[in-house]
C-alpha cells in the first residue's frame, strides 16, 4: 500500500487579518498534489493557557493540547508562516509548541508529534526584512526538536503592501516562491518516507 503524506498548514499568528495566514494559504495551493492530503490550522481556533508545569501536574493536558497532539501526529508535513515579533517568535505559537511537546501516556516516543517530521517555514512581515530574524529563532526551535527543516525559506517584506484585496502576492515572483514551497515539502515528505510501507493512520 503506497503512503499518502499529510500535510498542516498553519500560521503562527492568531490576528484574523494575518499577513502569514495569507501566506501559508498561498503556500498551501502548492501542497495540493495527487495523492496528498492536506489540512489548514488556525490557531485561534485553540486558545490555551501559558505552560506551567504545576498546572500540567494538577490538571493535565487541556483539552486543546490533546486535540493539536493528536492533530500533529497525524501529519508527516508542516507547512508554517510565522510573523516575527521582537526579532523573534510569537510568544503564543512557542506556548503551543511548548504545551504539543509535553509528552503523554499514549504516545509511542519521547515527542513524537514532531520527530522524524518535515517543515518548509516563511514569514511575512510590514518591515524592510520580512521576518527574517524570526525564521532563525523558528529554525533553531524545530529543529531542536527533531523536525527536518527545509533549507529553502520564503519572507515577503513590505507585507502590508504586498497583498492582493483577494489575499494573493502582487508580485508574481513572490506567488510563484510561496506556492514553490509547498511543492516542495511535499516532494520532500515523500522522499523522506520513500522506504516505508504506508504511513499509519493515527
Amino acid at each position: 500500500m503506497g503512503i499518502k503524506p499529510k500535510i498542516l498548514a498553519f500560521s503562527g499568528s492568531l490576528r484574523k487579518g494575518s499577513f502569514n495566514k495569507k501566506l501559508v494559504k498561498i503556500a498551501l495551493e502548492g501542497a495540493k498534489q495527487p495523492g496528498v492530503e492536506v489540512t489548514y490550522l488556525d490557531l485561534a481556533d485553540y486558545p490555551l493557557p501559558l505552560y506551567d508545569g504545576d498546572l500540567e501536574q494538577s490538571q493535565g493536558l487541556p483539552a486543546n493540547v490533546k486535540a493539536l497532539k493528536k492533530i500533529f501526529l497525524a501529519h508527516q508535513g508542516f507547512l508554517i508562516a510565522s510573523p516575527e515579533y521582537n526579532s523573534s517568535l510569537p510568544g503564543t505559537f512557542k506556548n503551543m509548541i511548548d504545551w504539543v511537546s509535553r509528552p503523554s501516556a499514549d504516545e509511542p516516543e519521547y515527542l513524537a508529534p514532531f520527530k522524524g517530521k518535515a517543515a518548509a517555514i516563511m514569514s511575512a512581515s510590514p518591515s524592510h526584512l520580512g521576518g527574517l530574524r524570526g525564521l532563525v529563532h523558528l529554525r533553531a526551535m524545530l529543529e531542536n526538536i527533531f523536525i527536518h527543516v527545509l533549507p529553502e525559506q520564503v519572507w515577503v517584506a513590505y507585507a502590508d503592501k504586498a497583498f492582493t484585496a483577494e489575499g494573493q502576492l502582487k508580485d508574481p515572483k513572490e506567488q510563484h516562491k510561496a506556492i514553490q514551497q509547498g511543492k516542495n515539502l511535499v516532494d520532500f515528505v515523500l522522499k523522506l518516507h520513500a522506504r516505508l510501507p504506508e504511513v499509519s493512520e493515527l
